[in-house]
């Protein structure tokens, strides 16, 4: 492994900055850079923050200039002993000859956990495998959405099927004959006319539907071929038939019988 060269001053403005760390606490370290082993052989407690793929180590939480920085990059980290007994220790180890292993200790297994999952996933190998097994189930969730979205195409389409229309027959169609082009023969004339020779009675009862009959909108027509359509269409014909009935009903006069005197 090549030796890589830094700008001090910029990673130091980088560990201080505001950026959100990944992850942060204090850790016991045996060696390593800018930290010598202590004498009693207990470790040196620092305070250690995790950017990305940087891990800085720190004289306190407050402290102002790094001890030290760890690439986490062509690493391992996995479990260890340490020297001192009842240390929930791990160490961060290099591929690379010649570059002592990182040795730290956290201060209970459950911080133990948290930085061995931090450290083992903070290095940019890591990372470009996460985004291609994003990638993939991407692909996948839209491949089945997709597929999703033509079967019930399908079925909707298979439900809702209009007839063609040139196997339409010129037949009887709610009680009206029907022309080719679905209009009423002989009910409405172009421009909402009423026909001649028809009474006021007889054209006041033809309901809605057979006014948009009329209009060549019919219930039957392929946009609306639906039952809950029909049902609409031809409930209205109701409602303005009874409409139209009470109407007559109330501007009739009642019939009298005249009765004979004596």
């Amino acid at each position: 492994m090549g030796a890589m060269k830094l700008n001090e001053r910029s990673v130091a403005h980088y560990a201080l900055s505001d950026s959100p760390a990944d992850h942060t606490g204090f850790l016991r370290t045996w060696g390593g850079a800018g930290m010598p082993p202590t004498p009693s052989g207990a470790g040196r407690r620092c305070w250690f923050v995790l950017k990305g793929n940087l891990l800085f180590s720190f004289e306190s939480r407050e402290g102002r200039a790094p001890l030290s920085l760890v690439v986490l990059e062509g690493c391992t980290v996995e479990l260890a002993e340490a020297p001192v007994p009842e240390e929930f220790a791990f160490a961060i180890r290099f591929d690379a000859p010649g570059v002592r292993p990182h040795l730290l200790a956290a201060d209970g297994p459950a911080a133990q956990e948290a930085w061995v999952k931090a450290l083992s996933r903070a290095s940019f190998g890591y990372m470009r495998l996460v985004v291609r097994e994003l990638e993939s189930q991407l692909r996948e969730a839209r491949h089945s959405l997709d597929l999703h979205r033509r079967s019930s195409w399908k079925a909707v389409s298979s439900r809702c099927k209009p007839q063609a229309p040139d196997r339409w027959s010129p037949g009887l169609e709610n009680g009206h004959s029907l022309s080719r082009d679905c209009s009423p023969m002989g009910l409405v004339e172009e421009g909402g006319s009423r026909p001649a020779g028809r009474g006021l009675a007889e054209w006041e009862l033809q309901g809605p539907a057979s006014l948009l009959l009329g209009r060549g909108q019919s219930p039957v027509s392929p946009e609306t071929s639906c039952f809950s359509t029909l049902h609409e269409w031809y409930g209205r014909e109701i409602m303005e038939l009874r409409r139209a009935w009470l109407q007559k009903a109330q501007e009739s006069p009642p019939e009298c019988k005249d009765q004979d005197r004596p």
